[in-house]
């Protein structure tokens, strides 16, 4: 009989899966843009920003993730236990929507605009410095067609958040019932992510924009599913001239018609023999 401590050490060979944890990106539309001497000011702002909804939201403070926090200059990018996804969709979305309303309610107007793309994914990651293709997709998914999309459409109802989930986060939190249904079922729209120097990432998910009710927000994306425009139809090879309308158009001739050009377009003859 083989001991168990005969047996080979697999999580050393990178055989053993990595605990999962939850991920949370959040960039900031235009940071990039701004004059070097507000961006300093702004980022101050998003950080305390973040850690007034994420305690409001019943999640942990940002600045007590240790390793799970990580400054990306224009944004942050949050690891946090797997037990905290549906928090990160409602109430927190929710909550970071409306303070940053409130934000720019109180902002200088010297002051730029805080609008954010946010993603929220789950997967495994190693531990302890937390690495793994579940940060890189979801860094994919705030960088997506369809999360510009969605701030597109943010912006343009007055709004500031435009969220992606990830299928799974939505799976788990939404469609489970672990979010409140009347802040997300009517909000959450179906759509695929890709983008554009990322030609091998393709990934179904949701897009959340807090306030925004999802018919509202299927016009920014013409065809959702599919990143090929439907074709036009294929006109005739030779279409027939169509000719105006012209109902109740009354010509009068007094004898015999000849002419081919008149005589080929008539289609209907009412003979009138009250002056004869």
């Amino acid at each position: 009989m083989t001991s168990s401590a005969s047996l080979p050490d697999h999580d050393a060979t990178g055989h053993d899966v990595p605990p999962e944890q939850a991920v949370m990106v959040v960039d900031m539309k235009g940071y990039s843009r701004l004059p070097e001497a507000q961006m300093a000011p702004v980022r101050s702002d998003l950080d305390s920003i973040l850690e007034t909804v994420f305690a409001q939201s019943g999640l942990p403070a940002p600045c007590t993730l240790g390793t799970g926090y990580r400054d990306a200059g224009d944004g942050v990018i949050l690891v946090l236990p797997p037990r905290h996804a549906a928090r990160l969709v409602d109430p927190l979305l929710g909550n970071l929507s409306a303070a940053l309303q409130r934000y720019e309610g109180i902002r200088m107007a010297a002051a730029p605009v805080i609008r954010l793309r946010a993603a929220v994914h789950v997967g495994p990651l190693s531990v302890p410095d937390r690495r793994g293709a579940a940060i890189n997709d979801a860094c994919r998914l705030v960088n997506s067609d369809a999360a510009y999309q969605a701030i597109a459409a943010a912006a343009d109802n007055g709004l500031f958040l435009a969220a992606v989930l990830s299928e799974p986060v939505y799976q788990r939190s939404v469609q489970a019932g672990r979010t409140r249904p009347e802040a997300t079922e009517r909000q959450v729209l179906s759509a695929t992510a890709r983008v554009a120097d990322k030609p091998g990432f393709e990934a179904s998910c949701r897009l959340l924009v807090p306030g925004l009710p999802a018919d509202a927000l299927r016009g920014y994306l013409p065809d959702p599913d599919s990143a090929v425009p439907r074709p036009a139809p294929t006109p005739p090879a030779h279409p027939e001239p169509q000719q105006p309308a012209r109902a109740g158009a009354v010509f009068n001739f007094h004898g015999t018609v000849n002419e081919p050009v008149i005589a080929e377009r008539i289609k209907n003859i009412r003979n009138d023999r009250r002056s004869r």
